[in-house]
């Protein structure tokens, strides 16, 4: 199942998108690993906001603000171009939630982790990409 974490540093995001972000990069990564928009899908696609206490990011040549996002999906859910679809996409929301414009999308970066078969457990049992793969067959001809 995904998951996303966005790191920022405290009050780096506007009022609304502090409020939106989460969610906004939660259905990014739901649409490009393909997943059915279902109730299910939704509430396996887990976000967390890592707000840095003041001081605590910094670069060698500066104090801007710089926000990392991190992806965890099963390895084989993202092809390369769904991946760049995803950087591109969860750029641009961080941006956006940030008051930024493209002119800063260097300090946004996005790293995908890729867990390999087997080693991704949930319930109490151990979670196979091809499980998730009929699951979303399944939950996709329900619909």
């Amino acid at each position: 199942m995904p998951m996303i974490r966005l790191t920022v540093p405290s009050g780096s995001l506007t009022e609304e998108g502090r409020r939106t972000v989460q969610r906004d990069l939660a259905a990014a990564l739901l649409h490009w690993e393909g997943a059915p928009g279902t109730e299910f899908f939704r509430a396996q696609a887990w976000s967390y906001l890592v707000e840095l206490p003041e001081g605590a990011q910094t670069t060698a040549e500066d104090d801007a603000p710089r926000f990392l996002v991190e992806v965890t999906v099963p390895q084989g859910a993202l092809s390369e171009r769904r991946k760049a679809g995803l950087v591109e996409e969860a750029t641009q929301t961080v941006l956006d939630a940030a008051g930024l414009d493209r002119a800063d999308a260097l300090r946004v970066w996005v790293l995908v982790h890729e867990q390999a078969d087997g080693t991704w457990g949930a319930g109490g049992s151990v979670i196979r990409y091809a499980d998730l793969v009929a699951l979303a067959k399944g939950q996709q001809a329900d619909a």
